[in-house]
């Protein structure tokens, strides 16, 4: 599967246009289609907030009386200021703080109050809507990352390896999953932070915020026993690392979504609990690596747990789309490649039986599992026209019947060859691979239709063409070659973080897994997703422990980098381009080449930031653990770049170049030696563009070929955008009317009692550093006070997932007035007066206008009674 980087830098001057960008064409569609999403605008702000507090938690040697204390501190003061709150959950191990729910028109005096250091919102996550289809055994998933040989040559299980699955929980009565839960089952710890009901989300008839916990993780959902499965079961599904013991933590109900809130305090369990790797197949999308579930993430890191993080499945929505917690600095974030076969039905042919995998077409009923047809056909192996045209009556009387894909719909060559009294169609394709179809249509379709690839089609064909040909439906399952194997999945995330940290870290297969599920769901399922690819990696970091005991969490990630293979880009893969390495990081994670390399190369990944600095040097130090140097020959491998629209990515070469201090470099035994190299970007790349590639360190002997990935943006990234209209003419000044926010582009009179108050609508294009709202004078324009003039201050905010969306904030008529470390606020008095919404850009320096934008309110009216 995996071809040497170094050969591939060695011809790729000869193939390559590497001297100016040219954008090179999809054969394959990458993503689904963007949807235009509703008319009407949507609110994604918060109803829960995490407040972080002064002080480090007990993770960074924090007291934990003082952090008491200060949480108590908080709560009193909050009740002193007259703002009713309910506390949801109090944390001082990974994060110092509360989430708290408080009336949006109150929340401006939590973020002034003594103490608070910021202000986040507690994102709704739903359960991970997973695609369902035909799948890859997770046999042959691991054969693309080694975790095969690592099983079956090195003898490794992940015995002695904790791994945390922090998601739906996990049906341990599943024979594969052990069988029972509790001290010597696989299942051996674990807590449900939620109960059945709990639903988080606000817009559904089920919504249910209040967690009713108990002792037991039992899963109703599905989606944690699926990721367990993979991790490590051990039955009919055999996962990545069949020897390690679960700590199952449950988060979400049987249904719907949970809050990040909940996701931090399992996190806190799963540390006071012992794990040595935690798994979490879900995330916030859009988000910081400041996030509380990121900053969390990091921190268990710091206390020896490696975390292994999905990137996200939002392929669809662009650029900066990762999710927290994988964007945390220390989190392996992992993107999702597709498996190299499909797992079907099957039926067998002619005398020797050979077996055929077939897909079944939806609108058609079920083929049978047993039963011999003689089989027929409606053109040769080059017509494009079967069965496009009425076949003649009866012409098919109790056969199944060969027909190529081409020039008409599957329906109506269905249609056609059950008129002529067809007892089933295979339909093969006309291009490679095996197609899910359907023939769904008025009349239905009303005998068996099933799909299967052109080379079994012309092997029937040809075989037809020869003579009657017998075909025998069984109760088998086939694995059949899938076209986009070893390619990333359409679904997949696209980086790179907002601050420009290289992200996602590394992939592994996730487009369509077959595991583990309830038992009273059926037991085994079929599911897509980088929550799939997560837990791949999460299996291969059980293995690494156990034949490298003792190596530190954070080096983890370091070995698993240095030795991925970067795969071909999706979207064409005959071309040869290396995909983009802000979606597929270092490449497939290959754990015996980890395991096995006698060097390890760090940085292992190289954030170039912004182009506009000019060429980036970077120092490479390499560390031989081996008794016998090596000579490393080094190369660059440019990956495709995309192109500057955020929302559609495009796709372009005009490869950075790379130049390295020396050609070679020679590393002692049980020694370290260092090499610089110097990436520039392309000069006719376009601005705003992301790029990257990888540096290649060649062993001149037969020992393991490294890789360090690399990536940048071109140009300004301050001269990006963010305050944009999103379709809606946003920003808004608004005002609430029952439950809706209506425009007053004309200015508003707002008395400040209940929810008469202001809200600003805004919607951003891009992740923000900062926002700060001034009040100022209407008449005048200038800030009310020469120094205390801001009503809101928000940090690392999100951007908006779709063109219709947006987030609101309230102002309750005061300004933040300190005095000393004391966050005080002071009422503006009744008069007229304009907001001033300014954004830092992400990356932004504060003291520089141009990175700043600013959107002023119309006229606001304060005439309080």
């Amino acid at each position: 599967m995996k071809k040497s980087l170094a050969l591939v830098a060695l011809t790729a001057a000869l193939s390559w246009p590497v001297s100016a960008m040219a954008q090179v064409q999809q054969v394959f569609p990458l993503d689904p289609a963007p949807t235009a999403g509703p008319a009407a605008p949507v609110d994604e702000s918060a109803t829960q907030w995490f407040v972080q507090l002064s002080g480090n938690p007990k993770a960074d040697g924090g007291s934990a009386t003082a952090l008491a204390n200060a949480r108590q501190d908080f709560l009193n003061d909050a009740a002193a200021a007259g703002v009713p709150l309910t506390a949801s959950f109090q944390y001082d191990t990974l994060f110092n703080g509360l989430s708290i729910s408080v009336k949006p028109s109150d929340l401006n005096k939590i973020r002034n109050l003594n103490g608070v250091v910021a202000v986040y919102p507690v994102q709704s996550i739903r359960i991970p809507v997973e695609e369902t289809g035909p799948g890859v055994n997770l046999a042959t998933a691991i054969t693309q990352t080694q975790a095969d040989i690592a099983q079956n040559s090195l003898g490794l299980t992940g015995a002695g390896v904790k791994v945390a699955i922090i998601d739906t929980g996990i049906d341990f009565d599943h024979p594969d999953l052990g069988g029972c839960f509790g001290p010597g089952c696989r299942v051996a710890q674990g807590y449900d932070f939620v109960g059945d009901a709990y639903n988080s989300d606000s817009s559904s008839p089920s919504y249910n915020p209040v967690p009713t916990p108990d002792a037991i993780p039992d899963d109703c959902a599905g989606h944690g026993s699926h990721v367990a499965g993979i991790v490590g079961a051990n039955g009919t599904v055999k996962g990545v690392a069949p020897g390690v013991t679960f700590a199952a933590y449950r988060v979400f109900g049987c249904a719907g979504s949970t809050s990040a809130d909940i996701m931090v305090a399992a996190m806190e369990r799963a540390y006071q609990d012992g794990a040595n790797v935690i798994n979490m197949s879900i995330g916030s999308a859009f988000q910081w690596p400041q996030y509380p579930t990121a900053q969390a993430a990091s921190r268990l890191v710091d206390k020896g747990i490696v975390v292994v993080a999905s990137a996200g499945n939002d392929g669809a929505r662009g650029l900066y789309a990762l999710s927290a917690p994988s964007l945390g600095e220390k989190v392996i974030s992992v993107a999702s490649y597709d498996n190299i076969a499909i797992r079907a039905n099957g039926f067998t042919i002619g005398p020797a039986n050979t077996p055929v995998g077939y897909l079944q077409a939806t609108g058609a009923p079920t083929a049978a599992l047993s039963g011999s047809f003689p089989m027929a056909r409606t053109g040769t192996a080059t017509s494009t026209a079967d069965a496009c045209t009425p076949l003649p009556a009866g012409s098919l009387a109790g056969k199944v019947v060969l027909i190529r894909r081409g020039t008409c719909s599957f329906y109506i060559k269905s249609k056609n060859a059950e008129a002529a009294g067809a007892a089933a169609v295979v339909i093969y394709n006309n291009v490679a691979g095996i197609q899910s179809i359907t023939v769904a249509g008025a009349p239905a379709v009303n005998i068996p239709v099933v799909s299967i690839d052109p080379t079994a089609g012309v092997q029937i064909n040809n075989l037809l063409a020869a003579g009657p040909v017998t075909m025998t439906w069984q109760n088998m399952v086939v694995y059949v070659p899938s076209v986009t194997g070893n390619l990333i999945s359409t679904f997949s995330s696209y980086g790179m973080s907002p601050d420009l940290d290289l992200k996602p870290d590394l992939g592994a297969p996730g487009g369509s897994i077959y595991s583990t599920f309830p038992l009273e769901l059926g037991g085994y399922a079929i599911l897509s997703g980088t929550s799939m690819s997560s837990p791949h990696v999460a299996g291969t970091v059980a293995l690494y422990l156990q034949a490298h005991p003792g190596t530190p969490a954070s080096e983890i990630r370091d070995h698993l980098q240095n030795t991925a293979a970067p795969q071909v880009w999706a979207g064409n893969p005959g071309l040869g381009f290396l995909d983009n390495v802000h979606r597929q990081g270092a490449g497939m994670v290959q754990i015996v080449d980890a395991i096995l390399a006698p060097s390890v190369v760090t940085p292992a990944k190289l954030a170039l930031g912004e182009s506009q600095a000019g060429p980036a040097t970077r120092t490479l130090t390499i560390h031989n653990t081996s008794a016998t140097a090596i000579t490393y020959d080094l190369f660059n491998v440019p990956a495709l770049s995309t192109g500057p629209n955020t929302f559609t990515p495009a796709f372009f070469t005009g490869f950075a170049a790379a130049a390295f201090s020396a050609p070679s470099v020679t590393v002692p035994a049980n020694g370290t030696a260092t090499v610089n190299v110097t990436i520039t970007a392309n000069s006719t790349l376009a601005d705003h563009s992301l790029y990257g590639g990888y540096l290649v360190l060649s062993p001149q002997d037969s020992s393991q070929e490294l890789h360090v990935p690399y990536a940048g943006f071109k140009g300004d990234y301050q001269s990006i955008q963010v305050l944009t209209s999103g379709g809606n003419g946003f920003p808004w000044l608004a005002k609430l009317s029952g439950t809706s926010l209506f425009n007053q582009p004309s200015g508003a009179s707002y008395t400040l009692q209940g929810d008469d108050v202001p809200f600003l609508l805004v919607h951003l294009d891009h992740q923000a550093r900062k926002m700060i709202v001034e009040v100022r004078d209407a008449a005048t324009g200038q800030p009310v006070h020469p120094v205390f003039h801001n009503a809101i201050e928000e940090e690392y905010l999100p951007r908006n997932s779709a063109a219709t969306s947006f987030f609101s904030f309230v102002w309750d008529g005061t300004r933040l007035h300190s005095n000393g470390n004391k966050h005080k606020v002071k009422e503006v008095p009744n008069g007229q007066y304009v907001l001033a919404v300014k954004i830092l850009k992400a990356l932004g320096n504060e003291n520089n206008a141009a990175d700043w934008e600013t959107w002023v309110s119309p006229v606001i009216t304060l005439a309080r009674p």
